[in-house]
């Protein structure tokens, strides 16, 4: 695996290790508790609550990279869960039910009180409601309301003039589901919900979120990239899941202060770099390595992601005199901003513009239909602006049909047209 150039990348890792072993630490000696839920829940609720939450699909991340995901999978199709199944929503579910379940990452996920995901996939309901009942654990589950009005260039509007551009009867929509939510939180945890806390930490995340708007700016602006993309995940993604934390804010800066100094200095983190790439879609959490494969050969160096650049745009929100309604902005579009036409597509190419990039690889992931839909007219639109795209059908944890040889020599032979914008 490819060095790790940024200290804060160092700390970012230790630091997620530190919070899981002291939140089983909380679990299983002090029966606190904690929650597991879909990344687009609203996360902040579950902060100001104190109760923990971890996330379905970061836990996946985890267990495929510690290369786990192959023996989970199996023991998910040998007990009857059909083999279309999106992974990414249920190997986590598969690492606590089937199998030997100590196996996995730092000792596994012990019982959570509160499971949580909205429902915009078709197998959420069942793998969530399956994942409860072998728990016994409560179960809460929120909708997810359709827009009715895409405007153009949603990015300009989130951040001032969310009312308008989320729309007011989606946004109170959400915010009942909110208060059923908020309901059981405040059961679990014995707490009684503050709004004036919960306005708090979404300025905590506003100050995180600009923090990494200056990263992103500096890697736009720098004649080569500071710092690669897998050390771009592992800060974002670390601080991402604690949004709003002290430690979590902290981590941001410091990551920040680190890719301006090295862009100010002009370290390129590969001083060979010809080409810029963009991926498209979550991480191959088991073959990050795939990643630095090209950038000797071709002097490719993937440069963007959905992860550091999305933070920004999609958390950021400016007055906050009712948190829980501009909560509810934040979650209510997640769908369409990152995987649905018009808005995702139109967002990547932007994105790709601002980045300079010069080809774009574009995963399409295994049974994970909206996400695998969207990615059409993500490649389309790409192509229209210019950009070769290179298609992935592969899966983001399941690495049991990847072929990392094979798929290393086509995207060498896939380099070898495209030329530097």
């Amino acid at each position: 695996m490819a060095q790790k150039q940024l200290t804060s990348t160092i700390a970012a890792s230790e630091g997620q290790k530190a919070w899981f072993a002291s939140l089983r630490e909380r679990v299983f000696e002090t029966r606190a508790p904690y929650a597991i839920g879909q990344a687009d829940m609203p996360f902040e609720l579950f902060q100001a609550m104190d109760v923990p939450m971890v996330s379905n699909q970061w836990w996946a991340a985890v267990v495929s990279a510690k290369r786990l995901a192959p023996y989970y999978l199996d023991k998910l199709n040998e007990a009857g869960f059909h083999k279309g199944l999106c992974r990414y929503c249920s190997l986590s579910m598969a690492s606590t039910v089937l199998g030997d379940t100590s196996q996995a990452p730092w000792g596994g996920l012990p019982k959570p009180a509160l499971l949580a995901a909205r429902l915009t996939c078709d197998c959420v309901q069942r793998v969530f409601e399956t994942w409860a009942a072998h728990f016994g654990a409560e179960l809460i589950l929120l909708d997810a309301p359709a827009a009715t009005h895409l405007p153009p260039r949603w990015w300009e509007q989130s951040r001032h003039h969310w009312r308008e551009l989320f729309e007011d009867h989606r946004l109170q929509f959400m915010v009942h589901q909110f208060e059923r939510l908020i309901a059981s939180l405040e059961r679990i945890s014995g707490q009684e919900f503050d709004p004036d806390r919960l306005r708090t930490l979404m300025e905590q995340v506003n100050r995180q979120e600009e923090y990494f708007e200056e990263a992103k700016l500096a890697i736009c602006e720098a004649p080569k990239t500071p710092v690669r993309m897998q050390e771009q995940i592992t800060n974002v993604m670390a601080a991402q899941w604690q949004r709003g934390s002290d430690w979590a804010v902290s981590q941001a800066r410091a990551f920040r202060d680190e890719v301006v100094s090295r862009a100010k200095q002009g370290i390129a983190a590969c001083p060979n770099e010809r080409l810029r790439i963009m991926w498209v879609g979550a991480g191959l959490w088991y073959d990050l390595d795939f990643y630095t494969a090209f950038e000797e050969s071709h002097g490719a160096v993937f440069v963007w992601s959905m992860y550091l650049a999305f933070g920004p745009d999609g958390y950021i929100r400016y007055g906050l005199d009712d948190p829980l309604l501009a909560l509810a902005s934040r979650t209510v579009s997640m769908n369409e901003q990152l995987h649905n036409p018009p808005w995702a597509n139109e967002w990547i190419v932007e994105q790709a513009g601002s980045h300079r990039i010069d080809a774009a690889f574009v995963l399409t992931p295994l049974g994970t239909r909206p996400s695998a839909t969207g990615t059409r007219f993500v490649e389309i639109a790409l192509e229209e602006a210019g950009i070769p795209v290179f298609s992935v059908h592969a899966d983001m944890v399941d690495a049991r049909l990847w072929d990392g040889e094979k798929m290393r020599e086509e995207g060498s032979r896939f380099l070898d047209g495209v030329k530097h914008l």
